[in-house]
């Protein structure tokens, strides 16, 4: 098997050399004269629903999308990526997760890069606000035989579903997921809270029966609430829950993220885009099957057009690492394991999301700008093989 190298600069500001090949990473030095290039992990994202005008939503788009969305991603850095259908009816959601299974099975590139899917509701909040831009048509309360219909139409591929744990069932829902959902579920899903307007009991039952996770924390939820019994403050004391954050300068205030890190613990929160289909396009007007008429603001936000309701991230993960560094205040190898190594071990892949010998090379190689925050891609390495290079 024939090695290769990459060199940089560490999160931590370590100067390495590292030796890999598509048996993983073989080794890695010291290496004090290292390029000024930043090298880290690829990039883990868990929750996004499209990118550069590509949609795992829609069932209208060509069957081939998703392995278009996983190369594209490897742009932005990103090599491992769970998809996320959001709240549908049970032709579509079927329609959806079959789709994924057959680009799965049919290209290599998206069996590795896509070890998952993330079903974002239809079990989660009708209430106004708390459901956000889902379709109150649809939403229902959990249904253990339904998504066991869709985990066998996915080939076992569903791996996170959102939901919220004050519909009726939910409690028992959320242990059916812990548990398997046999046939196909190799392992069990991570349940998690969002789009929810649950009470500090329903959190902590929640996460009692097996719930790991808090969807977008600070985001899913009517513009205002009451300002002690409010479903944020029991996620953030409920331990068993990891905090996912949308880092892209619109879904949190600085100070508001600033302050949901430090609360919960920055080991116990992952970076997440939640970017939609119009992440990364030009400015403009647009029409998608998930917020019909949206505009790309200058700034790269979506908002549902006319208004200032936001339609979606328009940030990739790495989009988000930059704001996380910047005007978010995390230090550089804080924000990178939030958004490499904990997202991985969240969902049980401990060979990814590190820089460690053993671990598999998915590699990220970054420029820094004037001031020395995160810059633009130099070279991307997934499963050791070289796939993206700014000099190439």
């Amino acid at each position: 098997m024939t090695s290769e190298v990459l060199e940089g600069r560490t999160a931590a500001g370590r100067g390495v050399r590292v030796r890999f090949s598509a048996d993983g990473i073989e080794e890695i030095t010291d290496h004090p004269s290292a390029p000024d290039l930043l090298l880290i992990p690829g990039l883990v994202d868990i929750q996004l629903n499209g990118y550069g005008g590509l949609d795992v939503n829609d069932p209208s788009r060509p069957a081939g999308e998703l392995s278009d969305l996983v190369r594209a991603l490897w742009g932005q850095g990103v090599t491992t990526v769970y998809p996320t259908i959001i709240s549908a009816d049970d032709t579509t959601t079927l329609t959806l997760v079959k789709r994924a299974a057959a680009a799965r099975a049919a290209d290599p590139d998206v069996a590795y890069g896509v070890p998952g899917l993330h079903l974002e509701g239809p079990y989660i909040s009708s209430a106004e606000g708390a459901r956000g831009a889902h379709d109150p048509a649809v939403i229902r309360d959990p249904d253990a035989d339904e998504f066991d219909r869709w985990q066998a139409a996915a080939d076992g591929a569903i791996a996170i579903m959102t939901l919220a744990p004050e519909r009726k069932g939910a409690i028992e829902f959320t242990r059916h997921l812990r548990a398997g959902a046999p046939p196909l579920a190799r392992r069990p899903v991570l349940a998690s809270v969002g789009h929810s307007l649950a009470t500090a009991d329903d959190i902590h039952a929640f996460a009692a029966a097996g719930g790991r996770l808090s969807t977008h924390l600070g985001n899913g939820l009517p513009a205002q609430i009451d300002r002690h019994h409010n479903p944020i403050w029991a996620q953030l004391t409920e331990d068993a829950l990891t905090a996912g954050l949308i880092a892209d300068g619109h879904h949190l205030p600085a100070d508001t993220f600033a302050a949901l890190v430090r609360a919960k613990g920055p080991q116990r929160c992952v970076l997440t885009s939640d970017a939609a289909a119009l992440a990364g396009c030009a400015p403009g007007d647009y029409r998608t099957a998930v917020g019909g008429a949206v505009t790309v603001g200058p700034d790269g936000s979506l908002r549902l057009q006319g208004t200032p309701y936001l339609a979606g991230s328009g940030a990739s993960l790495l989009d988000c690492l930059r704001w996380a560094t910047g005007p978010g205040g995390l230090p550089l190898d804080i924000a990178v394991t939030m958004a490499t190594r904990t997202p991985a071990d969240l969902l049980g892949l401990h060979d990814r999301g590190r820089l460690e010998v053993g671990a598999r090379a998915d590699l990220v190689q970054l420029t820094s700008t004037s001031s020395g925050a995160v810059g633009d891609v130099a070279a991307v390495v997934v499963n050791g093989r070289l796939v993206a290079c700014s000099n190439s």
